[in-house]
């Protein structure tokens, strides 16, 4: 298990992730800092700011799962996204402990 800090909005927040994923983990981190920044949500409070980035990134989940029900993509790149989701539930659960 490995312990790294992510700044969003900011702040630094302390996360554990598994041996490896240091580099994938920080890439998320970024990305939620720029729905962050790009939202100008970095004055609210660290719990209201998380929650709105979630949002914003679950609503681009939606959307994109919504294009991929309506395309004719092949299997691995489906169980990519799935797997891409899961990650991203698992990040914003690491966030919120």
């Amino acid at each position: 298990m490995s312990n790294l800090n992510l700044t969003i909005g900011g702040r630094i927040f302390a996360v554990a992730c598994a041996d490896g994923e240091e580099a994938h983990v920080t890439r998320l981190g970024k990305i939620i800092d720029s729905k962050v920044t790009e939202s100008g949500l970095a004055g609210q409070s660290e719990a209201r700011m998380l929650l709105f980035a979630a949002l914003l990134l679950a609503d681009e989940n939606h959307d994109l799962a919504g294009k991929v029900a309506s395309s004719h993509l092949p299997d691995a790149l489906d169980e990519r996204l799935a797997l891409l989701a899961e990650r991203l539930e698992n990040l914003a659960a690491l966030l919120e402990a």
